[in-house]
């Protein structure tokens, strides 16, 4: 029975360092740039029919997305 509680003990040690070491890696700041970029990557793409005003609000639209995915201040 103790060796039981030691080894859940070992188990959830582990697992805590691993979901810590893969946290850290998901909110580096290099993987929140890639993840925000391809989350936001199909309003960058300009269709044939666009106008170009209706083309510039869709690209404002899509930098103030940006930011707010990147979690940084608005101008």
């Amino acid at each position: 029975m103790n060796i039981f509680k030691i080894a859940k003990v070992f188990v959830f040690l582990l697992s805590m360092s691993f979901l810590t070491l893969i946290l850290r890696n998901y909110n580096s700041p290099e993987n929140i740039e890639k993840r925000c970029l391809l989350k936001f990557e199909k309003d960058f793409k300009i269709p044939l029919e666009t106008s170009r005003e209706e083309w510039v609000l869709i690209l404002d639209l899509a930098d103030k997305n940006y930011l707010k995915c990147m979690k940084m201040p608005q101008y």
